[in-house]
């Protein structure tokens, strides 16, 4: 039989639930490996470092955590990242990239979890790069681009667009539906969307139903749903979109 081409780049969904854990899903954690690169992670549940080892995935190999937004389900495991990575003689730095007030919020959790530990002395640095909407920074070799999101988290919350070695992925974080996510996944190769509910107007959440009403806008090359409630998890709730799941790898 012919050999499969290695991927380009690998996506693991190591955690693809609600804030609630419906379907007894981690929170938001998606694992990003480039060929011959580093990982990175798109947003750090509170759950995520169990999930990452629950998975075989070292932590101390993660390079760079992108943020969408502030909220715990998506940043909340930062702080367990770094003592991880503290108390198993860590040297490699970490960068986290997130919106504005990312590294006020992240001392303040630091403290409030475990008081010291954001001014306790480390082997490995940790950089805190703030990407406001409409902006771009770049991060280990990795590309990435910010919209605005519709969701208040005590900061700007954003849409992204990551892009290495010709393979881009957007993810919508949590946000109810603007022209914006059309924009940052034209083209991608995967679009990861949130999709809270079905139908129910849930203030800030995007829904199956705009998905379905955007689809004639939507034009990157693939679409997983991820961040669902248990309205969308059920199995007679079936769906047109491919659905995430804790351990789901995807190679681009």
């Amino acid at each position: 039989m012919p050999r499969t081409a290695p991927s380009a780049l690998t996506v693991t969904f190591v955690g693809s639930g609600d804030a609630f854990g419906s379907g007894g899903r981690n929170q938001a954690c998606i694992h990003l490996r480039p060929q011959g690169g580093s990982a990175v992670l798109l947003d750090c549940g509170a759950t995520s470092l169990a999930a990452l080892k629950r998975l075989g995935l070292d932590p101390g190999e993660i390079a760079t955590v992108f943020v969408s937004h502030l909220h715990g389900d998506h940043f909340g495991g930062i702080p367990f990242l770094i003592l991880d990575g503290q108390f198993s003689r860590r040297t490699a730095p970490l960068s986290v990239v997130g919106p504005p007030g990312t590294s006020r919020r992240l001392a303040d959790t630091m403290e409030c979890l475990f008081p010291g530990s954001s001014t306790a002395p480390r082997r490995f640095g940790v950089d805190v790069t703030e990407l406001a909407p409409g902006t771009s920074a770049a991060a280990c070799g990795w590309s990435a681009r910010a919209w605005k999101a519709d969701h208040p988290s005590g900061a700007p919350a954003l849409i992204l667009r990551l892009s290495l070695a010709g393979r881009t992925i957007a993810y919508t974080g949590d946000t109810a539906w603007t022209d914006s996510i059309a924009d940052a996944a034209a083209e991608a190769d995967l679009l990861i969307a949130e999709a809270y509910y079905r139908d129910k107007n849930i203030p800030y959440h995007l829904r199956l139903a705009d998905l379905d009403a955007h689809r004639g806008r939507l034009t990157p090359r693939r679409v997983i749903i991820t961040h669902m409630s248990a309205d969308v998890l059920g199995a007679d709730h079936a769906t047109l979109f491919e659905q995430a799941r804790d351990g789901l790898i995807v190679g681009l």
